[in-house]
Order: C-alpha cells, then structure tokens, then sequence
C-alpha cells in the first residue's frame, strides 16, 4: 500500500491552461506525482454561471479524490474565484486556488500601489483579484482588463510574435498610462506570452504568474505536514481530459514544456456519478 506522502497532487482546470500550473508544480516539486484533469469537454468555465462553476468543480473534486490525492490545487482562475470555498467545504484533502497566491505576490511586489490584473471575462467581472488585493492593501489601486485574445494566441504558440505585441500593447496601454508597476497574469494561459507583455509592459512593470505563488504555497503546506514525496522513484504524470479537442497534446506539451504520456478520457458519467 503506498504512502500517503507519495499519493499524487491533484489539479483541475476547465482545459489545458491549468497545465502553466501544472508546470510549475512539477518544477518545484520534481520527485511529485501528478494527476491533472482538464474539462475539455465543457470548457470554457468563464462564460457560465457560477452556480455551473461550482457544480463542475465539486465534480472535478470528487473525481480525483476517488483516484486518491493528497492535495488539490484548482489551477483555474474562473474556478478559483467562485468554486473555493465550495470545494473545501467537502473535501478531505487540502485545497488551493491560484487567486490568493497571486494577489499575495502581487501584494508584496507593489511599491507604488497601483497594480494591473489581466484576465478572461469571468475572472475580470469576479473581481477576485481586486477583493483579495484590497483586503491586503486597503489603499491599493487596482486597474483590469480582460483580454480574451490572448488565449488564442498563446494556444497558438505566438510567444514572441508581433501580433501579440501590438495586442498587449492595445490591452496594456490604459494601465501604463496610470503608471501601474504590478501586472497579475490573471489567466493560466498568459505566461505563456510572457515575453511578449513583458516587453510592452517594460522593466519598471513586475509580472506576477500566480502559479509560481501557488506552487510555492502548495510545497510549504505540504511540508508543513509532512507530505513531500521522499521517493527517489521517478514521478508519474498522469493526465484524464472529459474530451480530447484538437491539437490538445500539441498545444499541452508546449504549455508543459516537455512530452505529454499518459492521457486518458473520462466520460462525463464518470465525472456525474462520482
């Protein structure tokens, strides 16, 4: 019977931009097991109700504790912002989002103040963000925008091209005018296109990614209770999708950054019947 210290960490997110997440989590924490699962088949979360949200995440949940995890990491800012506490509420195993993480990081970079959060539709009009940044710092100023070509783009692998640039710079150009000097990458998608915000936004603009934050939370909890996996045997990455879209393992493993195996589809009477 395995440990419980080498029962994998679980992340969920409506597609393939949680993978960003999932990344992280691997660099950090390279000896983890992993299993990630990806609602393709319902994806995007950020245009549906949140009472929808919350329903697809408590399934997403009850998944992956009946595959046996030690952790969930919900590596979806839609989800993040409306499915937290719902998710907590009736798991067994710690749970985080990546809203927190970021806006805490975002928090302690700030020297003027004035931070930027860009995001899909439903994280910018969840204001999450704003809320978690104004009960850190009551005085803060924060300046959004959603900016939805940007998942497109990055799916496309456009990281360095000029058609990102001149949409940064259209999305960005408002907040740089009000001399903002913190940017929260407020999707999962958009570090992928870091180089090409960083470059519009300019040296005095810190980029937060959430999930870096989130990936450092997650190894200091599961320090805390002595959770790393010690095993020198090399992890496993498993990957279970509700449909397989195209391109998906093209797309993942230039997210990831490395050869995507073990994937698997799961139906949505698995997810139902959890």
């Amino acid at each position: 019977m395995p440990s419980r210290s080498s029962l994998p960490i679980g992340l969920f997110d409506s597609g393939i931009g949680g993978l960003t997440v999932a990344q992280q989590v691997m660099s950090l924490m390279p000896h983890e097991n992993i299993v990630y699962f990806g609602d393709t088949a319902r994806v995007p979360y950020g245009s549906k109700s949140s009472e929808t949200v919350i329903e697809y995440s408590l399934q997403a949940q009850g998944f992956l504790e009946s595959i046996g995890v030690k952790m969930i990491i919900i590596a979806c800012n839609t989800a993040s912002s409306v499915a937290l506490e719902a998710v907590r509420s009736v798991a067994s195993v710690p749970v985080l989002g990546v809203i927190e993480p970021g806006a805490t990081a975002a928090s302690a970079a700030t020297r003027s103040r004035i931070v930027g959060v860009i995001g899909t539709e439903g994280t910018i009009r969840s204001q999450a963000y704003q809320q978690a940044l104004r009960h850190m710092l009551p005085d803060v100023t924060v300046l959004d925008r959603a900016c939805p070509l940007f998942v497109s783009l990055a799916e496309e692998g456009y990281s360095h091209h000029e058609v990102t640039r001149i949409m940064a710079r259209e999305y960005l150009q408002p907040m740089l005018a009000r001399s903002i000097d913190t940017l929260i990458l407020g999707c999962t998608h958009y570090p992928v296109l870091e180089p090409s915000i960083a470059s519009i936004a300019g040296s005095g603009v810190t980029l937060i990614n959430p999930a870096v934050a989130t990936a450092e939370l997650a190894r200091a909890t599961l320090e805390s209770m002595d959770l790393l996996n010690a095993s020198a045997s090399l992890p496993r990455h498993t990957y279970y999708l509700s449909d397989f879209p195209h391109k998906f393992v093209e797309v993942g493993e230039r997210f990831l950054g490395h050869r995507l195996e073990h994937v698997h589809r799961i139906s949505l009477d698995q997810l139902t019947h959890e």
